[in-house]
């Protein structure tokens, strides 16, 4: 009942400022801080707080920054089968930290080499949850969900950054996790309002076997049960950092399918942690333990 996680691996560089610079425009910034990050990667140690049998794959460049993130991660309840590409840096995140929220723009480096190496699927037992993002080639993507699939695990991709092909891999998805902006490019349409959302949420299940679940900030979480909508409430906390609410969601949720929970009891869990999460500066830092979580259950 292990977590396998499939993605990128980054150094975060976490800039605070008041406000983001217009063309043209030089601000000073308040503060700069380095964190361990990329979908991967946090998703991995999101997973491995409440379940220590996860294990990250993805790839790092041969630099400073490498060394920097392994020997972290190693600190974590994680497996890493995790290589170096030699010709390659390491992926690096801008964040823009402001008052309210966060700007990104992601570097990809030696994440756009990730491969997956079929041998590993010898590994992985149909009670296994994989987990994977868009980060690295859809084409490594494709193959971890195809061989996963194959295998017996449950399947999730959370489809961000969001690139439209990855809807072509929906046969070997069983659940889908987009935040409201990626869902709408999705469907190729906005929302003017809540209901608006929930009637797509509801069109789009129809039409497909593949399970939806919308993450929502702090108004919760959304997925389709029983042909209606049901949503679980985010808890009411001080924000200080919304990086990595998303990807702590995704690996308490692989974590908690992992452990055979139910799915609404599974996204409860999960809605709770991504809250408690952004309590503290950086996408790991605040991602809480299993007992953290049951505290507010």
């Amino acid at each position: 009942m292990s977590v396998i996680v499939l993605g990128s691996l980054n150094m975060d560089i976490v800039m605070k400022t008041n406000q983001l610079p217009i063309i043209g425009q030089t601000l000073l910034g308040e503060d700069v801080d380095y964190f361990i990050g990329g979908k991967g990667a946090n998703q991995a140690v999101a997973a491995s707080r409440v379940n220590d049998a996860t294990t990250l794959i993805g790839t790092v460049g041969n630099d400073a920054f490498a060394d920097k993130i392994l020997t972290t991660l190693n600190q974590e309840s994680l497996t890493l089968q995790v290589t170096k590409e030699n010709n390659h840096a390491t992926g690096i995140a801008a964040i823009f930290k402001l008052p309210q929220d966060n700007a990104i723009v992601v570097l990809p480096g030696a994440n756009a080499t990730c491969t997956i190496d079929e041998t590993l699927v010898q590994q992985w037992q149909a009670t296994d949850t994989f987990l994977t993002q868009l980060e690295i080639p859809l084409a490594t993507v494709a193959t971890g969900l195809k061989l996963a699939k194959q295998s017996g695990l449950t399947t999730i991709l959370n489809p961000a950054p969001f690139h439209v092909d990855c809807l072509e891999l929906l046969p070997d998805i069983d659940i889908i996790t987009p935040n409201e902006t990626e869902f709408a490019q999705m469907i190729g349409k906005e929302f003017t309002s809540d209901e608006a959302l929930e009637a797509a949420m509801l069109a789009w299940s129809k039409q497909h076997a593949t399970r939806l679940l919308v993450t929502r900030g702090k108004q919760g979480t959304s997925f389709v049960e029983n042909n209606s909508v049901t949503t679980i409430p985010a808890l009411a906390v001080t924000v200080v950092d919304t990086t990595g609410a998303g990807d702590t969601f995704n690996g308490l949720l692989a974590a908690e399918l992992a452990e055979q929970k139910s799915f609404a009891d599974a996204v409860r869990f999960a809605t709770i942690g991504a809250s408690l999460s952004v309590q503290q500066l950086g996408a790991q830092s605040g991602m809480p333990t299993r007992e953290a979580i049951h505290s507010y259950m």
